[in-house]
This record gives structure tokens, C-alpha cells and sequence, in this order.
């Protein structure tokens, strides 16, 4: 009779995965039993903890790393490695500022959730939820589960692991992109179109697994490695299953022609999951891409090559060309991170040890400067009127033509701003600077010279973009900014406002055909004035465009943000040495 024998597992390498995914679980449990009151306070402590210790963990394993290689755990199907290090630390970063966003509260009392996801859009039950005030504190383990996913999908070292830490980390977003407070229809729309293109991609890449089974029979990526280095008649099967296995990491970064998902569901999800979205799905799953290329495939360079040749060339200049004609700031964000999934490629077939290490800087540089960008996207709202018509703070201002003339009334909010547009752009003394200029020259070091040019004229055209948003905060006058709705190219909106004066005295507002004047009585005269001025219907305003602070969580994550992208910017020296001493994928 054979006897059982327990499987060696060594935790300590697992340590960062497993202290997400464990907070994750009881993250779940704080639902079921954590009174109502006191449950946001509970999940967000716990959530901030799991990252943090997810951070200290990969700090405490870098020196062994670092020294030995890296290890294989699990029966080999998950390796810490360098690579898996830098990644892990890098998604476990950026959550973490991400959750901040996630957190704060904006307006009022309320986040950025829907009270109750699940009902209809304006329904009686919504109405009651919001007036209740519910909250959705789920979103807290949905994080923590993608997040999970996430540093589990660059460590993978065998297909059916890659596959299930792909579903981990998708099936969350799929929730958190329809959860959204206002643009109900929008957000259930983009959480729809989000599921069922990833369903079918999801679909396409297993199929693309069993082919690449078939050949090698085995589902390690060494075995596959081994198989591709040797004519066995079966090369059908490896190029076709390779071709599908790439489709599904291509669509997850959002490279052509698999990024239709991407303008919607960056536009409709609410804008703090945008955020996380943004920059730990890309770094995750640009992980997960080198270490297939690298590592699963390297026997196939030729054939792979003119695939991600023309894949990153043509991403670049469509999300370029795309983002030039945008006049919604998400959907612009949207399609620069589409070219920026071109940029990134450019390192990837660069197929040299440099290209790793441009990725990886890359990954962080764009990563803290798109958490900072769609950050300050979730500070800038609307003044209007609410369904009672009184004055309130409305939903976010994502409009184009209502960031004008930030740069004059909320100067720090738009110099912040103009400092990740200028890190996107790739200007000198940002970190995208930094991270462009790493990864074109891994590409001219691998002979990809041709997509290096590509990439800095497609670079040099999407300054124009980035420049456009920098001019209207700056150059141009609010006033005379027309309100145009981008279905019909009508103005429709109506002037109706509360001038408040905490300072000075009592307000006045006189409307003059397109134009509001206020005027305030001498200081000493009264504490605080209040006059609320409805308007006829004035063709061509726009509500007033306010910046609203919340609770400061968002502040201190765009803070952050800001100054990753200026340090890595100004000195980068530190951080690419030692991802470089660590750049090395384990076999």
C-alpha cells in the first residue's frame, strides 16, 4: 500500500501573493459580519495593510533573489524570479495608490460606487439605497482579489496557472467597471462590453493553450521551449496556438486590433477603477507577455517577430491618431494608453536584456503617471442643479472644453495635471522621458531600429494632444468656452448656479447674454453672503466647473504620483540599476 507524501511547498517565496489573496478572503468575510458603520473603515485598513505587507514582503526576498536567480515553487508552476519581483512590487505599488483613489469621498458622503449596483438605473430601489446611504464596501476584496491575479500572472510558469490568474484578475474588473455612481447606463454598458470581449478572448486563448499542449505535450513553459527547439511535424499546431495564446495577452494591454474594449470601458467604468485598470492590468500583463516571449518561445523569434513588428507599429499610430480627434479627457487618456501598449511592444521584440529592463522602468513610469492622471480626472466636477433643483456638485467634468481655464482658477491641480501629460508626451525630465527613451533603444540594440522611428514620430504627434489640454487650462478663458453636446453639436445647457463668498460678503451674479459677472461687497460687510441667481436658459455656457478635495486620500495619491514621475524622471540612475541586477528570467 503506497503511502501518501505531503508536497514541499515553500511559502516564503509566495509570501506577496499570499498575503493579498488571504486579506482578499477576509476581506469577504468583513461583509458578512462587520457591522454597516464601521465596515468602509475596516476594508480600507485592511486593503492598505495587504499591499503594504505585499511591499515589505518582496523588499525582504529581493537580497535572496538577487543573489541565487530566483526559485521555482508550487511543482514549478509559479517562479519568483527578478522580473516577478520588480512586477509584483510594481502592481503592488500602484494598487496601493490606486485604493486611495478608490476610497476617498468626494462629494459629501458618497464615493465614486453606485449604493447598489444591481438595480436598475433609476429605479425607486436605487433612489432608496442612495438615499439610505448604502455603500458598495465590496469593492475593497474585488481589488484585492484582481490585484492578487495580478502578481500571480508575470510569476506563471505553466499555462493552466496563466490561464486561472487571468480569470482572477478579469473577473473582478468585470464587476468594478459597472459600479459606477452616475452614468449608470454608461458603466453597466462598459462593465457588458468589458465581460463579453473578454469572455471571447478568454475562449480563443484557451483553445490556443490546448493546441499548444498538443504539440509539446506538456503545458510548462520549458517542456514548450524544449519541443520548439526540435522539428517534431506539429509546427502548425505551435504557430496557431501561439498566434491565439498572444491574442489574449494583446487584448488585456490593449494593443490593435485588440483594443476596442479599451475607449469604452475606460470612459463608462468609474474613473478610480479606470485608474487601477490603467496601470496594473498593463503591468501585469506585459509581465505576463515577456516571460511567454522570452522564456516559452524563444525558439520561435522569426515567426513571432513579424507579428509584434507589426502589432506595436500599428498600435502606435492608431491610439496616436485616435486620441487626436477625442473630446472626452478618459476617452483621450484611453487611447494614449493605446499607444503606449505600442511603446511598450517596442521593447518586447526588442528580444535583449535591455528590453526587459525598459519594459519593466516603463511599466512603473506610465503606471504612476496614469494613477495621478485619472486621480485629478476624479477631482474636477460639475455645478449644477440635482433632480430637486438645488444646487450641487454633480458628476465628473470630463469634457475638453470644461477644463478651460483651470490653469487660472486651480492652478496646482493643472500644473500637476500638465506634468503627467508631459511624462506621457515623453518630455525630457519626466519619467516618460526616461522610460521612451530606454525602450527605443533596446529596440535599435535588437535591430528594430524601423519601430524606434515609428515610436518617436508617433511620440512627436501625440504632443499635439497633450499640448491642446495644457493650452485650454492655461490660454483660454472659461467663459467663452461653448457647451456643445458632442451627439448633436447643440449647446443645450442651462445657467443656474450658487455664488458662495466665505470671505468677503455678499455675492451678486448678473448675466449679460453668454456671460456671468460677479461682483462681491467690500470685505467687513457680512461673514458670509449666499445668492442663488437662476438664469433664463443661456445658449453656449456650461455649468461652473469646480475642483472639489474630498477627504484628501486622493490628493496624497497624486501627490505620490507626481513625485515618482519627477524622481524617476530626474534620477532615473537608481531604479534601472536595480532592475537591470535582477532582469533575468529563470528558466
Amino acid at each position: 500500500m503506497s503511502t501518501f507524501v505531503a508536497p514541499e511547498i515553500a511559502w516564503g517565496p509566495m509570501a506577496p501573493v499570499l498575503i493579498v489573496l488571504l486579506a482578499a478572503v477576509v476581506g469577504v468575510l468583513v461583509e458578512a459580519f462587520v457591522p454597516d458603520a464601521r465596515r468602509r473603515l475596516v476594508q480600507l485598513a485592511l486593503a492598505a495593510l495587504a499591499l503594504g505587507g505585499a511591499l515589505v514582503a518582496v523588499a525582504a526576498l529581493w537580497s535572496d533573489v538577487a543573489a541565487t536567480g530566483g526559485t521555482d515553487v508550487l511543482g514549478g508552476s509559479l517562479v519568483v524570479d527578478g522580473p516577478t519581483l520588480v512586477l509584483q512590487a510594481t502592481v503592488a505599488l500602484l494598487a496601493l495608490l490606486s485604493l486611495l483613489v478608490v476610497a476617498d469621498r468626494l462629494v459629501g458622503d458618497e464615493d465614486a460606487f453606485a449604493p447598489s449596483a444591481a438595480s436598475v438605473p433609476g429605479s425607486d430601489y436605487e433612489e432608496l439605497a442612495r438615499r439610505r446611504g448604502l455603500q458598495q464596501t465590496e469593492v475593497y476584496p474585488l481589488l484585492l482579489f484582481a490585484t492578487g491575479g495580478m502578481m500571480v500572472f508575470p510569476a506563471t510558469n505553466d499555462l493552466l496557472t496563466l490561464f486561472v490568474a487571468l480569470e482572477v484578475l478579469s473577473l473582478p474588473l468585470y464587476l468594478l467597471s459597472g459600479m459606477a455612481r452616475r452614468r449608470r447606463l454608461l458603466s453597466q454598458e462598459a462593465s457588458m462590453k468589458y465581460f463579453l470581449l473578454g469572455a471571447f478572448t478568454s475562449a480563443i486563448m484557451l483553445f490556443g493553450i490546448a493546441l499548444l499542449y498538443g504539440y509539446a505535450g506538456s503545458l510548462a513553459f520549458s517542456d514548450i521551449a524544449a519541443a520548439t527547439a526540435t522539428a517534431n511535424g506539429l509546427e502548425g499546431l505551435l504557430v496557431v496556438g501561439a498566434l491565439m495564446l498572444l491574442a489574449g495577452l494583446l487584448f488585456k494591454v490593449g494593443a490593435v486590433p485588440f483594443h476596442q474594449w479599451t475607449p469604452d470601458v475606460y470612459q463608462g467604468a468609474p474613473t478610480p477603477v479606470t485608474a487601477f485598470m490603467a496601470a496594473c492590468t498593463k503591468v501585469a500583463a506585459f509581465g505576463a507577455l515577456l516571460r511567454v516571449v522570452y522564456v516559452m518561445l524563444p525558439g520561435m523569434t522569426w515567426d513571432l517577430s513579424v507579428v509584434l513588428w507589426t502589432v506595436a507599429a500599428v498600435t502606435m499610430v492608431v491610439g496616436t491618431v485616435a486620441a487626436l480627434v477625442q473630446t472626452d479627457v478618459k476617452r483621450m487618456l484611453a487611447y494614449s494608453s493605446i499607444a503606449h501598449a505600442g511603446f511598450v511592444l517596442t521593447g518586447v521584440v526588442a528580444l535583449v536584456g535591455s528590453g526587459v529592463t525598459a519594459v519593466l522602468f516603463y511599466l512603473l513610469a506610465y503606471g504612476a503617471a496614469s494613477v495621478g492622471a485619472f486621480g485629478l480626472v476624479t477631482l474636477v466636477r460639475e455645478r449644477g442643479t440635482d433632480a430637486d433643483d438645488e444646487p450641487a456638485v454633480l458628476g465628473e467634468a470630463t469634457s475638453l472644453t470644461q477644463w478651460a481655464g483651470l490653469g487660472r482658477t486651480h492652478p496646482l491641480l493643472a500644473v500637476t495635471f500638465t506634468l503627467f501629460l508631459l511624462s506621457f508626451a515623453g518630455i525630457p525630465l519626466t519619467a516618460g522621458f526616461t522610460g521612451k527613451f530606454a525602450v527605443f533603444s533596446a529596440a535599435v540594440e535588437g535591430g528594430a531600429w524601423p519601430l524606434a522611428v515609428v515610436g518617436v514620430l508617433a511620440s512627436a504627434a501625440a504632443a499635439f494632444f497633450y499640448v491642446r489640454v495644457i493650452v485650454l487650462m492655461f490660454f483660454t478663458d472659461p467663459e467663452t468656452v461653448p457647451a456643445t453636446d458632442p451627439e448633436t453639436d447643440t449647446a443645450t445647457d442651462t445657467a443656474t448656479d450658487t455664488a458662495t463668498d466665505t470671505a468677503t460678503g455678499p455675492a451678486s451674479v448678473t448675466t449679460d447674454g453668454d456671460a456671468a459677472t460677479t461682483t462681491t461687497a467690500p470685505a467687513g460687510e457680512a461673514g458670509v453672503g449666499t445668492a442663488t441667481v437662476t438664469a433664463e436658459p443661456v445658449v453656449g455656457t456650461r455649468p461652473t466647473t469646480v475642483v472639489v478635495g474630498g477627504e484628501g486620500l486622493t490628493a496624497a495619491a497624486v501627490g505620490v504620483c507626481a513625485v515618482l514621475t519627477v524622481l524617476l524622471g530626474v534620477a532615473p540612475s537608481p531604479v534601472l540599476d536595480a532592475i537591470a541586477s535582477v532582469a533575468t528570467f529563470l528558466p
